[in-house]
């Protein structure tokens, strides 16, 4: 969700076409930044001394021990650890070598300027560990691995605050495009304790996993996606391309040699493409629509509020909520996608209603389950009936078919699920010791030159599949549905 830029439109796709040109990075410069809410972390304080503002941190918190175990197995290249989120003040930070907040200062320049502090931190090599130390409480924090060093930015905000700019994912032409990389958000206070968590929102790229260890002995682990999943994700979306023609196949991203890079998520690829999924989900508001125009949805708000009846309402066209401040306009492939825009919009004035409303009805249209046996009570399917029906995400599907344990943000709301489910990859609690992640997935699941066979394997298939669909032979009508369920990942 953070970094956006503009791509021209891409041409219709048809299952009879060839697959169109795929994106390829091309790294550039300061002047090929693209600068949003999306890749920005913004202060709200400036110390006016930096140095003891540093020596205070460790006064103020526990330092957290963070473990990064090397288990990957890509082309060897060096891997450096990044950390930076905002301090208990609101200052935007990031973690030096010398184990210090560093406090990003573009010294007043309204242009992008490049961090040049010791930031990078080489971590050990394959098998090994590397202990580092987060000084003092983070919030909004992120936790970064990289094949490379990556660039990172700072420059004066609107308000006259230093601003951070990350590397984006979706912007090819971003200076650390080229580079492959992931990171583990967390943010870690005194009152509320740690939360931390896998995302896939916006992209798949470097194969993490994570354990966390709390004061109390207990021990949580998101094991995230198998080591070799990129290219299979690639693959899988390539041959849903021919079957329904959406351009999932190009949200796999490459380098200059072909090989897989990264995966954009649905939201960060229709910002970039505009129009390029237009009326993807009509159909099925359609049918939504018609649906509780004359019969209630019962939205359990797992909250105060309780079960929440909703139902069309046909003067407005509106889905409307007992209880709740404003209705629900028909929502558009790009409200799904993101769930922060059209009805899915959250402003200050909402009340605990709406904003119960909104995380389990966009939810419930991103994993298609409004119509399914059982969906008219939200969240209430069992997470094995997500994206069984068309249209839906099948990025998320993909992207959940490939996680070890099933768990690990694939749209910004997967948190919402029946009440004794999670399929968010968060762990979570108070006094933490020890955050452990593994690089390159966890030793049972690592990256492993040896599965390439199988990535052929898959590789054959999707080109079988696309064949066949062009023959309109459909055998993934009689044989899988959702597409690829019957088969072993492994």
């Amino acid at each position: 969700m953070r970094g956006l830029f503009g791509l021209a439109a891409a041409a219709a796709a048809f299952i009879t076409q060839s697959l169109a040109v795929p994106i390829v990075v091309a790294p550039g410069d300061v002047t090929n930044l693209i600068i949003t809410e999306h890749n920005t972390i913004n202060g709200t304080h400036v110390p006016k001394f930096k140095a003891q503002a540093a020596k205070q941190a460790f006064a103020a918190g526990a330092p957290l021990t963070v473990s990064l175990t090397n288990n990957f197995g890509g082309s060897g290249g060096q891997l450096y650890a990044y950390v930076n989120g905002k301090d208990m003040t609101g200052a935007v930070v990031m973690l030096s070598n010398s184990g210090e907040w560093y406090y990003p200062d573009p010294a007043g320049s309204t242009i992008p300027v490049a961090v040049e502090a010791d930031i990078a931190i080489p971590l050990n090599g394959p098998g090994e560990k590397t202990e580092i130390a987060i000084p003092d409480y983070i919030e909004s924090g992120r936790i970064w691995v990289a094949e490379g060093e990556l660039t990172f930015f700072t420059v004066m905000d609107g308000n006259g605050l230093p601003q951070l700019v990350e590397p984006s994912a979706a912007n090819p032409e971003d200076p650390s495009a080229g580079i492959n990389w992931g990171f583990v958000e967390l943010t870690n206070t005194a009152d509320a304790g740690i939360w931390a968590n896998i995302s896939f929102v916006d992209f798949v790229g470097l194969i993490l996993s994570m354990s966390l260890t709390l004061g109390s002995g207990e021990t949580q682990t998101v094991k995230g996606l198998r080591g070799d999943a990129l290219p299979l994700i690639c693959d899988e979306l390539a041959a849903q391309t021919a079957i329904d023609g959406q351009p999932w196949d190009q949200m796999c991203v490459r380098d200059g040699s072909g090989n897989p890079l990264r995966v954009m998520a649905p939201n960060m690829y229709v910002a970039s493409n505009p129009g390029a999924q237009d009326g993807y989900y009509d159909e099925y508001v359609e049918q939504v629509w018609a649906k509780y125009s004359a019969e209630d949805l019962i939205i359990n708000t797992q909250a105060a509020p309780g079960e929440v009846a909703c139902r069309v309402d046909a003067g407005s066209d509106e889905l409307r909520c007992d209880g709740d401040n404003r209705g629900y306009p028909r929502p558009t492939v790009v409200d799904i996608w993101g769930c922060n825009s059209g009805p899915f919009a959250i402003s200050e004035e909402d009340n605990d209603v709406h904003v119960a409303v909104v995380p389990r009805l966009c939810a419930a249209f991103h994993r298609t389950t409004l119509l399914a046996e059982g969906g008219n009570v939200q969240p209430g399917p069992a997470s094995d009936t997500y994206y069984a029906e068309d249209p839906t995400s099948h990025y998320a599907r993909v992207v959940h078919k490939y996680e070890v344990d099933g768990r690990g943000y694939a749209f910004s709301y997967d948190d919402v699920n029946p009440d004794g489910e999670n399929a968010a990859g968060v762990v979570s609690g108070p006094d933490p010791r020890v955050l452990e992640v593994f690089i390159g997935g966890t030793l049972s699941n690592r990256t492993s030159l040896r599965r390439a066979p199988r990535h052929k394997k898959l590789t054959k298939l999707a080109v079988a599949m696309i064949t066949a669909v062009k023959a309109d032979e459909k055998p993934y009508e009689s044989r899988l549905s959702p597409f690829y369920k019957s088969l072993d990942p492994m």
